[in-house]
């Protein structure tokens, strides 16, 4: 039902709300007019112009009100998780080289990119590590990275100049506005530990590092970015908040984890959406069947004409690999 209050409230369609009522009473007098035998024919052509006039108005009124509710609903941002498959160290090493990629990516588009926890490799690399990544349409171009991406390279540490394949399995977990996530602190296991370096060392003496297990789902969150345990604290629970958002609006209600496997699967070599192939200085995307050369400047973050691609369904054909 067409409420024209409503729209005179809001400030995208005050203006046009206020327009509609002056139409909607000339039509009214035009109405009145048209019974006059004299001014029949003149005023059934006004009403016929005022009724194309507000329908206009009335579309318009409602499209802005629909797209409103599309960027109020969309997600805030998003928290991006990558972790080491196949591969030993060199996986590792692939996926801090993913990690790079993503905020040299998001540095261009001023988003926000903050990291939440890592685990790192003895090489430096990250066997597993999250971030939080905000700003406008950062999910909306980040959405097509989950999945398992593959490398084939010759590793620094290969001495024979063997070429190795690795995996690096990315996760990309929306964060929604929270409308209503009611959790009973009963039901939170909160530890505290100190933030871990490479190979497990410690590199802070104070326990700040903060892991939540969520006892009902069984979600894990963890946050060592901030450097005092309550706010550590404070952005594990805001992260689990949207996890949990997440796992409430998901089809069916699948559980996160659920969702996260489907996403990351195995980590096996087969189950890959990319392959970053450096000795032919090519990435291909299997889903479109497309590839681009310049790997280099790709890993740099220049990864928008793949973002693009995939976001508008360009296909092209994959070319056949070693």
């Amino acid at each position: 039902m067409f409420d024209l209050e409503l729209f005179k409230t809001n400030p995208k369609t005050t203006y046009l709300a206020t327009y509609y009522q002056d139409l909607a009473k000339k039509l009214s007098e035009a109405e009145t007019l048209s019974a006059d035998p004299s001014m029949t024919s003149l005023a059934l052509e006004e009403i016929k112009v005022l009724k194309q006039q507000l329908a206009d108005l009335e579309s318009q009124m409602l499209e802005i009100v629909k797209k409103e509710e599309i960027e109020e609903s969309a997600p805030l941002g998003l928290i991006l998780e990558i972790r080491a498959g196949a591969g030993g160290g060199e996986s590792a090493l692939f996926a801090s080289d993913l990690a790079e990629m993503y905020r040299a990516y998001a540095l261009t588009h001023n988003w926000s990119f903050v990291l939440l926890d890592e685990a790192k490799s003895d090489l430096g690399g990250y066997k597993d590590v999250s971030f939080e990544v905000s700003g406008k349409e950062a999910y909306d171009d980040l959405r097509f990275e989950m999945g398992v991406h593959r490398v084939q390279r010759v590793p620094v540490t290969e001495k024979q100049g063997r070429v190795h394949t690795s995996t690096a399995s990315v996760a990309i977990i929306p964060i929604r506005p929270i409308e209503k996530v009611e959790i009973n602190p009963a039901d939170l296991e909160i530890s505290f530990t100190r933030s871990g370096g490479a190979g497990g060392q410690n590199v802070n003496k104070v326990e700040t590092a903060v892991r939540i297990v969520h006892k009902p789902s069984g979600l894990v969150v963890r946050c060592q970015s901030e450097r005092s345990q309550l706010r550590n604290k404070d952005k594990a629970l805001a992260v689990l908040m949207a996890k949990l958002e997440t796992e409430k609006t998901e089809v069916e209600e699948k559980k996160l984890s659920t969702e996260r496997k489907s996403q990351i699967g195995t980590g096996d070599r087969s189950e890959k959406i990319r392959t970053y192939n450096y000795l032919q200085d090519r990435i291909t995307d299997h889903r479109i069947k497309k590839s681009w050369h310049g790997l280099e400047q790709i890993m740099a973050g220049a990864i928008g004409p793949i973002i693009e691609s995939l976001k508008s369904g360009q296909t092209g054909e994959e070319e056949e690999e070693v």
